[in-house]
């Protein structure tokens, strides 16, 4: 896949610039970006190779060692007072 650049001329004159298009060819681009921009013409295409080239991420997530890492965190504790203290309001608001 490529990223394409393009310049244009809106039907109505307007200019729009910079509206970047991923695509497999140039022609595939030229015809996703008349799908939005219909009757238009296209003043400048630029291809930009550095960003389209760039490499997939490969990583697979690990459902074990996401377990791990949450096992090895320190457990929440609360102090007996507040525990107590919590319970008792709970208590009295039913």
């Amino acid at each position: 896949m490529f990223r394409y650049g393009f310049n244009i001329k809106t039907h109505s004159g307007q200019r729009v610039e910079n509206i970047s298009i991923v695509a497999q060819s140039q022609p595939d681009a030229e015809r996703r970006l008349r799908q939005m921009y219909r009757s238009c013409q296209i003043l400048e295409c630029h291809t930009n190779t550095s960003a389209s080239n760039l490499p997939r991420r490969t990583e697979v997530l690990d459902v074990e060692s996401v377990i791990s890492m949450i096992c090895a965190q320190p457990a929440f504790e609360m102090p007996a007072a507040a525990w107590q203290a919590a319970s008792r309001h709970k208590a009295g608001a039913l």
